[in-house]
């Protein structure tokens, strides 16, 4: 089996509240292998958003180790953590996160600008993504001129730009409708059918079911690890 892309094991995390330490994460192991396309759910409250927010090191551990890419990055200095960040990983919020005053090649591009790439690579990079994803003819618009479908196609084409080995999203589809919402999850499949690795959060099922693993947290730790089922004629459950 390949090494994994993501390996934590006994990660913690704790918040000082005015009624004291708050464990959120307690001493969670997982491993997240290339190809994987694992859902993780949870009630609200239950450690998913910090774990999360862990993986995608916009926080840090209050004690654990966590090995993105084989590198323990639990203590990564800032500058090297941004570099292997910027190389690794893909992001798609609920939010989308574009920037209003950019045309939406340019919100794809804006990866590349962080890493130094030149401008001509870039939006050709960009236009290619935009195309992959559907929305070339819309290159040169403005995100409130297409549909919050469209902009989280976008989002998706930004967080494939930099070529990274995984994707996390954090409940893609919590603003779209449900034909738009499955029209994503589609694109998530197809990108997961390329070899690309998917973590995303959920809090609903129907979303999660399109996902290969299911791991459920609850009172900061993982308290199942499933395979999703599928049933006769291939549709997961």
């Amino acid at each position: 089996m390949a090494d994994p892309v993501i390996r934590v094991a006994g990660l913690a995390k704790s918040y000082e509240t005015a009624a004291g330490l708050f464990p959120a994460l307690r001493g969670v192991d997982l491993a997240v292998y290339p190809g994987d396309y694992i859902a993780i759910m949870g009630p609200s409250g239950s450690g998913k958003s910090t774990f999360m927010n862990l993986l995608g090191c916009l926080d840090t551990p209050s004690a654990g180790d966590y090995f993105l890419a084989g590198e323990n990055v639990a203590h990564m200095a800032k500058d090297a953590l941004a570099v292997l960040r910027n190389r690794t990983l893909g992001f798609v919020f609920q939010g989308f996160n574009l920037l209003p005053r950019m045309t939406l090649q340019d919100n794809v591009a804006l990866p590349l600008v962080y890493a130094g790439i030149g401008k001509e690579t870039r939006r050709a990079a960009a236009r290619e993504l935009l195309d992959k994803v559907g929305l070339g003819k819309y290159a040169d618009s403005l995100p409130n001129r297409i549909s919050g479908g469209q902009q989280q196609r976008v989002a998706i084409a930004r967080a494939l730009v930099n070529k990274p080995q995984l994707i996390l999203a954090d409940e893609p589809t919590g603003n779209l409708d449900s034909h738009t919402s499955d029209e994503i999850m589609r694109l998530f499949g197809e990108l997961n059918a390329e070899g690309i690795t998917i973590v995303l959060v959920t809090h609903e099922p129907d979303i999660a079911a399109h996902a290969k693993r299911q791991v459920r947290f609850l009172d900061g730790e993982i308290v199942s690890d499933q395979l999703t089922a599928v049933v006769p004629g291939g549709e997961a459950c």
